[in-house]
């Protein structure tokens, strides 16, 4: 009897306890129940509060203090990136010269002549410096004068704040950062809209949707920039000119070759004499095609002059590239750059070979 007993014993022990997990995981379960709730109806209060009193974290004198701090740090975060960028990539331009020595003077490499860090940096500096400051600003007048925070606050503080793109001085530069700006609008509308299921363009839902999406964007450019350049800005036009491989009087004949109109037989014999090229290309006034030998008269390989054009792409465009991803990473996130400067470092140059190789294929795909 007594084995009998102390064999039975175990169950009820296993049974109590498995009641008592079950009562504490429903204990629990209404905690987290009510906490949510406590959460939730303190939101609700929160959010109802906004309506009456205009939620600013700070008093009037506060937020002039904030703006102008947000202005100063702003303008000078600008100012320290664009004068980061600009000697770096003239460190690399005297170090392609093999001109070692001009690194370790400091008047050749911060040179007036080579980099504007006077001017065009602070006018950079005052354009974002400008932005932040009279942003955070009207948006705590808005908020004392309507007596309540809405998106319109922000809107209107935005589209007022937009005014320090006066700041540069060049009309051209101030209508392409402005035509970037509105793309990323669009583009923030955009996704907006698809995130709440509002509304998305055909395809995009496709695995592979954006790869396609950005060849269609590549192919208009392209075309754009060989039959139709006065479609693109200069500056544009310039970097594509000095990114690829082919002169711009052979492409100037292979638009007039597709359109069907005479190719200017003198230019093309004027350029192919300047460069060196062969004297014996045989130039018709109505080719059916432009040769190889005047695309790439230095060699009579097409895919040597695809490689050549890969591997000079990236030789060009690996400094600004790196310049572009260390330069603000160190100055923004300077306490990270001293607590690991060889990892930022590495991410740096990983970074700029990723991007490098990227236009370094296209380039040379495109040839």
């Amino acid at each position: 009897m007594h084995s009998l007993s102390s064999s039975s014993s175990p169950p009820q022990n296993s049974a109590d306890s498995f009641d008592g997990g079950a009562a504490a995981e429903r204990r629990l379960r209404d905690a987290e129940e009510r906490l949510r709730e406590a959460i939730e109806e303190l939101q609700r209060r929160q959010h109802r509060s906004y309506g009456r009193h205009p939620p600013c974290d700070h008093a009037d004198e506060s937020c002039v203090a904030n703006a102008i701090g947000n202005l100063c740090q702003s303008f000078l975060l600008s100012y320290g990136v664009r004068v980061g960028i600009g000697i770096l990539l003239r460190a690399f331009k005297l170090a392609r010269r093999q001109s070692y020595s001009s690194l370790l003077d400091l008047k050749q490499l911060v040179s007036e002549k080579d980099l504007i860090v006077r001017e065009e940096a602070c006018r950079i500096g005052l354009l974002f410096g400008g932005f932040t400051g009279s942003y955070h600003a009207l948006r705590c007048l808005l908020r004392k004068l309507r007596k309540k925070e809405t998106p319109l606050n922000a809107i209107l503080a935005g589209s007022a704040a937009g005014l320090s793109i006066l700041a540069l001085d060049d009309p051209n530069r101030r209508r392409t950062l402005a035509l970037y700006l509105l793309a990323r609008l669009a583009q923030c509308a955009y996704n907006s809209a698809k995130a709440k299921n509002k509304f998305h363009l055909w395809g995009s839902h496709w695995g592979h949707g954006d790869s396609l999406l950005f060849a269609l964007s590549c192919a208009q450019v392209m075309y754009a920039f060989v039959m139709r350049p006065e479609s693109l800005p200069k500056s544009y036009q310039d970097f594509i000119q000095k990114t690829g491989p082919v002169d711009a009087p052979v492409y100037k004949a292979v638009r007039e070759c597709c359109r069907g109109s005479p190719v200017d037989v003198a230019s093309l014999s004027l350029y192919l004499s300047r460069i060196g090229g062969s004297s014996n290309v045989n130039l018709e006034e109505f080719p059916s095609i432009i040769p190889c030998s005047i695309i790439h008269p230095h060699t009579s390989s097409c895919i040597a002059h695809n490689a050549n054009a890969l591997t000079a792409t990236f030789r060009k465009t690996f400094p600004l590239y790196f310049s572009l991803t260390f330069v603000p990473f160190v100055i923004l996130r300077l306490q990270k750059f001293m607590d690991a400067p060889i990892r930022t470092c590495w991410h740096a140059v990983t970074g700029a070979v990723r991007s490098t190789s990227f236009l370094s294929a296209f380039v040379g795909i495109f040839q």
